[in-house]
């Protein structure tokens, strides 16, 4: 499995293409905002012969959702995310606007698609499982591939910290349930690669994290 990073917009926010040998590809929290971050993402995809096949959010978030109506436009895409926050991902203006207060000119097109409970999505060979992890966002996920031990956790685990609960929807309780029940039982040698920050190891996190302990 291929796995290329870009770090996008003006959060510094970390944008997945994540491919394998058939080039089917998913892209996960599509946070490209200037022109050239935009470019960057089609450019690898369509120099690398690449097919697109999901979009996918870990969250609502518009710094993870920017790139949205590139992916929409050059590739028909639609992005798929948790229920809990469609208000969210469906209004990215307006949510733009209330936490930053200046307008985004842009139009997105609607979601295409909720999880289900205990979904997995599927591209080439491989598959990710949607980990509800809710705690950063009312639905926030993981996304998890058994077949490689890697997880994108989006805001809900960092290398040495977790995402802040003080947005509207966040709750630090459901955050702590999210680590402690949901991730700490992975395989301790799952590679984390996170919506902020380097990429880190589960055995990492729960050994030095202060949030596991």
């Amino acid at each position: 499995m291929n796995i290329k990073t870009f770090v996008f917009n003006l959060l510094q926010e970390n944008t997945y293409v994540v491919s394998d040998d058939t080039r089917e590809c998913v892209i996960i929290d599509c946070g490209a905002y200037y022109q050239e971050e935009r470019d960057a993402l089609t450019n690898y995809i369509d120099t690398n012969g690449l097919k697109p096949v999901h979009l996918l959010a870990t969250h609502g978030h518009f710094d993870h959702n920017f790139g949205n109506d590139t992916v929409f436009s050059a590739y028909g895409l639609k992005v798929e995310i948790a229920a809990e926050d469609g208000d969210l991902v469906s209004d990215l203006p307006k949510q733009f606007q209330d936490m930053i207060g200046v307008p985004l000119r842009r139009e997105y097109p609607p979601v295409g698609r909720y999880f289900d409970d205990d979904e997995v999505i599927r591209f080439g060979t491989h598959s990710l499982q949607v980990l509800k992890t809710p705690g950063h966002s009312r639905g926030g996920v993981v996304f998890y591939c058994e077949e490689e031990h890697v997880a994108f956790t989006g805001d809900t685990l960092f290398k040495m910290s977790v995402g802040r609960t003080d947005f509207d929807g966040g709750s630090y309780e459901q955050l702590m349930h999210s680590l402690h029940d949901v991730i700490a039982p992975l395989p301790a040698d799952t590679v984390l690669y996170s919506g902020h920050g380097p990429k880190t190891t589960l055995a990492e996190e729960l050994h030095f994290n202060p949030y596991f302990h």
